[in-house]
């Protein structure tokens, strides 16, 4: 998949938890950002649908339940 780098303002705790993350686990906080802006593009939807398709695309890509509660834990 061929990706474009962009700057976007986050809160200074999510920078932290974001610059302390290991290259694998940045990679898929790439991705789920990269979907939700995608998602901000199409035709409105409810967002648990929304919510549904990320969460899938995102385990297709390897995002665990388990993944996703470390990433959250940090905080």
């Amino acid at each position: 998949m061929e990706t474009r780098e962009i700057t976007v303002r986050v809160t200074p705790e999510a920078a932290r938890i974001y610059e302390a993350a290991s290259e694998q686990d940045r990679r898929k906080i790439d991705l789920l950002l990269s979907l939700q802006i995608s998602g901000i593009a199409q035709p409105p939807r409810p967002l648990e649908q929304v919510m549904r398709e990320a969460s899938a695309e995102a385990q297709a890509r390897g995002l665990t339940p388990e993944i996703l509660n470390d990433l959250l834990d940090e905080r």
